[in-house]
């Protein structure tokens, strides 16, 4: 989601280097089984089967899709918080590898690139769908623009060829690609969700990452009689704040409560006594006046940029943070991350986190070089190309232990690894944003009204529900479940 390009490393704290290797690392996240993630649904979009494309070849049990040496593939990359240059080594590899000429475009505007087109009938091969100017996945799956990727998924490993490749991922990551009960985006990177600081700051004012809302807001009142910001959340987009709402709501409702959500429950908000607790909660934020000035009207960078002048004691963010602002953070901010605090009677522990996985990549249905583009995605789904990504991303992907020993991790992302390890299985994500962006943005807007005191609780949760209603209403939503 982060779209500003952070691609300068920042040294690692003495020692930092030994502390975890990227291969263990990976395997401490692969602990969770996800398997609430799984969806039922059948039906929708195109039925692709990936014979297409102008550039076949033979296909063989090293070339699945027949990869024609000598074409040409079109990559568009979102140019974000992970840069693009693990993309740019991908890319070198590939035509290496297949003698093709990969053209490669790193961009934030995605959507004012892409859609004209999508619509001329003449879309890249493949591309990172993401940033605050994606292209919506459900209106690319309605309108046929999606190509299945149950073929890449069944295709067999590059590590290990008896097994396919959907079984080489940590379990649940697909889930966030699922279109109507088809795979349509592959979610590349393992992605957490929660609140961020900074160790050293809180180390100066003697605070303590909270376990409970109590000694959230207490730290948030504290920090506010000395000037301080309590939480800072990045106005223009509320999408972020709605990573606290959401996480309050499944924590203090456990799953039934966010699949209530997912699933366009009538009662998934108006009478949800976890949602009401939990947009409680954040309102008692902006009630108190513990919100950073001058939020509500910053975009996500300027916000987190001002929370790492130690402006805010609090920040919502996905894992992609610490990479978004490499070049904003001091040297010695050792940024952490930490889950939602606790409401009393949650039904999950504090250590329970959203996690999943994130950054889209998609193959279009009507791609120039259907062989070179499934192939290009096998490859991504490989431990070397996991461990390109990770030498120029500082992230995790979704492949199992798929990151050789000696890559290194920044603080950010070394205590996302620890915060993974400590959910164990206790771990959850929603689905609705993907399922249904109109209602997504529905209830970023009912937020971005909360937050700046334009509306009270009991109306947010009014016109979110009027979102889930409005969407259940379509047809179209019969095709999205979860069990």
């Amino acid at each position: 989601m982060g779209s500003t390009s952070a691609e300068n490393s920042s040294p690692e704290g003495v020692g930092r280097r030994d502390l975890i290797k990227r291969s263990a690392a990976l395997g401490l996240i692969s602990v969770p089984t996800m398997s609430f993630l799984s969806a039922c649904a059948s039906g929708g979009g195109d039925d692709n089967s990936g014979d297409k494309g102008k550039d076949k070849g033979k296909t063989s049990k090293t070339n699945p899709f027949g990869v024609e040496k000598g074409g040409k593939l079109d990559v568009v990359v979102f140019k974000g918080g992970y840069g693009d240059d693990y993309a740019k080594a991908w890319e070198a590899a590939f035509d290496k590898k297949w003698g093709t000429t990969s053209a490669h475009t790193g961009t934030q505007e995605i959507t004012g690139k892409l859609q004209p087109r999508f619509n001329g009938g003449n879309p890249p091969d493949i591309v990172d769908d993401s940033g605050a100017q994606q292209i919506k996945l459900d209106v690319l799956f309605k309108n046929g623009n999606l190509l299945d990727l149950a073929a890449v998924l069944d295709a067999p490993s590059i590590d290990d060829p008896a097994k396919k490749v959907r079984d080489t991922l940590i379990p649940g990551t697909l889930d966030p690609g699922l279109q109507g009960g088809k795979v349509v985006a592959l979610n590349y990177i393992y992605t957490v969700w929660g609140l961020w600081y900074s160790g050293k700051f809180f180390k100066e004012k003697g605070w303590e990452a909270p376990k409970t809302w109590d000694d959230f807001l207490a730290i948030c009142k504290d920090a506010k009689s000395q000037g301080i910001g309590g939480l800072a959340h990045q106005g223009k987009f509320p999408y972020y704040i709605n990573v606290a709402i959401m996480d309050l709501i499944a924590k203090q409702g456990g799953l039934d409560a966010m699949k209530a959500i997912d699933n366009l429950d009538p009662k998934a908000f108006v009478g949800s006594d976890a949602a009401a607790a939990a947009i409680d909660a954040i309102y008692e934020v902006v009630e108190k006046g513990y919100l950073m000035p001058g939020t509500n009207a910053l975009t996500h960078t300027e916000s987190q940029t001002r929370w790492n002048q130690y402006k805010a004691a609090f920040i919502t963010c996905g894992s992609w943070l610490e990479n978004e602002q490499l070049k904003q953070t001091p040297t010695d901010f050792d940024m952490k991350f930490m889950p939602m605090p606790s409401l009393s009677g949650d039904k999950l522990p504090f250590e329970a986190i959203r996690a999943g996985s994130g950054e889209p990549f998609i193959i279009p249905a009507k791609a120039g070089n259907l062989p070179s583009a499934q192939e290009f995605m096998r490859s991504m789904l490989s431990k070397e190309w996991s461990t390109l990504f990770a030498q120029k991303a500082n992230s995790l992907t979704i492949v199992k232990d798929g990151v050789n020993a000696g890559v290194t991790l920044r603080p950010g992302t070394q205590s996302t690894v620890e915060a993974s390890k400590a959910a164990g299985d206790n771990t959850f994500n929603y689905l609705y944003p993907n399922w249904y962006s109109e209602m997504d943005v529905s209830i970023q807007n009912a937020s971005n009204e909360l937050m700046a005191k334009r509306i009270q609780p009991k109306e947010w949760l009014k016109r979110a529900q009027a979102a889930v209603d409005k969407a259940a209403k379509d047809p179209a939503s019969k095709k999205n479940h979860r069990d």
